[in-house]
């Protein structure tokens, strides 16, 4: 797959090319949108707006955690609550 790098543009030339950007964005062309060079807003292609949307699975983080919470987590938690709770 191809590596694309992302346009940059101020407002108004974005606002003034936009069917260009679009049919850019269909080809897989992100583009940085900025306002006073800051940016501001990004045009993507609909498949990285999708893919970014999409709950990611946590099964790569399992276990990560472990020891997180000391020998008793169960003990942790409880002592948390209760500190909560006055």
């Amino acid at each position: 797959m191809e590596t694309k790098t992302t346009l940059r543009k101020g407002a108004e030339e974005a606002r003034n090319q936009l069917p260009e950007l679009l049919d850019a964005a269909e080809k897989g062309q992100s583009t940085l949108i900025t306002r006073r060079g800051r940016p501001v807003a990004a045009l993507v292609p609909i498949e990285t707006y999708e893919s970014g949307a999409r709950q990611q699975s946590l099964l790569p983080l399992a276990g990560s955690g472990h020891g997180l919470w000391g020998k008793n987590s169960a003990r942790t938690i409880r002592k948390l609550r209760d500190e909560w709770s006055r």
